[in-house]
């Protein structure tokens, strides 16, 4: 018996530490679970905001390639320039494709190469071929990924637009045949209804988007820490440092950088990856562009 009695009040002693000990134990676990849990990522966007907007690039954000080479290669096809024309916005187109980013001296040429195309035709004939050039060489260049994140915020009752270096005619039938609210482009001058060759201000490009922008959401009424914005290229960073949702669509290497380092969200719907990791795209892609650059080249020599 006396055994027995030094036994139970040793049982009753070592229940109790096991019963605090166990609960120490809980209550350790469930803090380490709730600091190390991925916290849930917030609803986006949000549904009824109508102090928030969205803001897409255009060109490898919306689309594969840019807008302007692929209305180039329309407008060729119409007969508006002649071959030579032909192999230097295949070439561009090519270099793009290759680069993954935009080459201001690239882009340049591109802008100068329209004006002159254009210059003497009314507007309403380019309106009117530019619905046609989309369904030619637009529509299934679209990308699906980017696509759906822009009526994500339709859906959520919000105004999206395009922002895009490529001129404003372009980029409406563009914004007009995607369901978007509009268009932020390129400005050519017109007289009369007419191409006078020459440019309202500067290319839609860098800055100027994000002054653009700036602009209008303040005639629209937005808040701009509610808005998204959405680029593949480290020229829109300053677009994109406006807006307290940025994401960074198909990144080039300096924006996939500056993206990691400010937290900001990436998605790429990019196949073969392409310059951002190692420098060229899928073999497939290479040898498509190539060999259009050169026939497109060729067919120029033996023309002339």
């Amino acid at each position: 018996m006396a055994a027995l009695g030094w036994l139970t009040p040793r049982r009753r002693s070592a229940t109790a530490r096991s019963v605090l000990a166990g609960e120490a134990s809980a209550e350790a676990a469930r803090k380490s679970s709730q600091e190390t849990a991925t916290p849930e990522e917030p609803e986006f966007p949000v549904f009824g905001d109508d102090k928030a907007a969205a803001f897409f690039d255009l060109d490898n954000t919306v689309m594969q390639g840019a807008a302007l080479f692929h209305f180039g290669r329309g407008l060729y096809k119409r007969k508006f320039f002649e071959t030579r024309d032909l192999a230097r916005f295949a070439w561009q187109q090519a270099w793009f494709r290759l680069a993954g980013v935009e080459d201001p001296e690239h882009m340049q040429d591109a802008r100068d190469s329209a004006l002159s195309i254009v210059k003497g035709h009314r507007v309403a004939e380019l309106e009117s071929i530019g619905e046609e050039i989309y369904d030619e060489y637009m529509a299934d260049r679209i990308w699906p990924g980017t696509r759906a994140l822009a009526q994500a915020h339709l859906d959520a009752g919000q105004k999206v637009w395009l922002v895009t270096a490529a001129p404003v005619e372009i980029a409406q039938v563009i914004a007009r045949r995607l369901g978007l609210t509009g268009a932020l482009g390129t400005v050519a001058e017109s007289v009369d209804g007419v191409y006078t060759g020459r440019l309202v201000g500067e290319p839609l490009h860098g800055p100027a988007k994000a002054e653009a922008v700036r602009a209008l959401a303040a005639a629209e009424g937005l808040d701009l820490s509610r808005c998204a914005a959405y680029s593949d290229s480290h020229n829109d960073i300053p677009m994109l440092s406006l807006v307290g949702h940025p994401y960074a669509i198909n990144p080039d290497a300096k924006l996939r950088r500056h993206a990691r380092e400010q937290d900001w969200r990436l998605r790429d719907y990019r196949t073969g990856r392409k310059a951002a990791k190692v420098g060229i795209p899928a073999a497939a892609g290479v040898g498509a562009v190539a060999g259009g650059t050169a026939a497109a080249i060729a067919l120029s020599r033996r023309r002339r």
